[in-house]
């Protein structure tokens, strides 16, 4: 299996979702091990995608530095993730990227229409070999060996429309645009209210996220899955996941994770060699993990 990139440069105007501004995003291809790189076109300021680059994750995964920061990248990087892109320019007129229906979708129509590149070299990625995990009382978040890629999450919210849910993903890019890509981020209307008073959430609508009052769904046309809540952390954690720079075969496992522990996480298992090697897909001897991006 080969490294890729897209065909071709491709633009997309959305509103941030904190500041509600609009936001240009301009994807270019770049060459074999480039790697994801960010850029902040106003500051002229390049940054390297990697877990060394996160600056913030309290509300979303915030890379940057002193200098300038992008924030909400993870929405866009589980579409990277899934199109098993490696190299790429990803360019921003803003500090944030935009946050368009809330879920991952409108970003595989871009990679869609960019097209998909094959690349001369061959596509390296994150093999686990030792379970890794990281806990904050009974929350959780763990990587573990497998000869695939999988995403197990559960969920429980004091919240007559959540409650408790789970879902299980076998990773595959057809399946990650059917079952995942679509489930929309979600936030309470008391909490948005708090937020913007703060300077914050404004770009937030009903028509990119999922609005709760302490009873019921906002949006009027529901929701787009019955467990749209946990297929969507599914959905971040996979773009928290791409932090790493690579995808990762293994089993992801978690229990009420958060952009914070899915960091300590990619952190924990790149800090110490014994826990993963970075191998081509050739290596793996696994027809499953490379068939899943086809």
């Amino acid at each position: 299996m080969q490294q890729r990139t897209i065909k071709k440069p491709i633009e997309v105007i959305g509103i941030g979702l904190h500041k509600g501004e609009p936001i240009k995003l301009r994807l270019e291809p770049l060459d074999v091990d480039a790697g994801i790189v960010f850029y902040r076109e106003d500051l002229a300021l390049t940054i390297p995608l990697s877990p060394a680059a996160v600056i913030d994750t309290r509300m979303a995964t915030v890379i940057g530095s002193d200098k300038g920061f992008i924030s909400t990248i993870e929405h866009f990087l589980s579409a990277v993730y899934a199109y098993g892109i490696d190299n790429m320019r990803v360019i921003v007129d803003g500090n944030e990227m935009p946050v368009m229906d809330g879920s991952s979708i409108s970003f595989c129509l871009l990679l869609d229409e960019a097209g998909i590149e094959e690349q001369e070299a061959s596509k390296k990625v994150i093999f686990v070999k030792e379970t890794v995990e990281v806990t904050d009382g009974e929350k959780f978040v763990r990587l573990s060996p497998s000869k695939s890629a999988a995403f197990d999450f559960r969920i429980k919210f004091d919240h007559p429309v959540i409650g408790e849910q789970e879902e299980h993903f076998d990773f595959s890019t057809k399946n990650f645009v059917e079952e995942i890509a679509r489930a929309r981020t979600f936030g309470f209307a008391k909490d948005i209210q708090y937020l913007q008073s703060q300077g914050l959430a404004l770009g937030a609508t009903l028509q990119n996220a999922i609005g709760l009052d302490d009873h019921k769904v906002l949006n009027p046309e529901g929701l787009r899955f019955d467990n749209e809540f946990a297929r969507h952390k599914i959905l971040d954690a996979m773009g928290d996941m791409m932090v790493s720079g690579h995808n990762i075969m293994a089993k992801y496992e978690s229990f009420a994770g958060s952009h914070h522990l899915n960091y300590q996480l990619t952190t924990k298992l790149l800090s110490d060699s014994k826990n993963y090697d970075l191998v081509a897909v050739e290596e793996l001897q696994s027809r499953t993990f490379a068939r899943s991006f086809a």
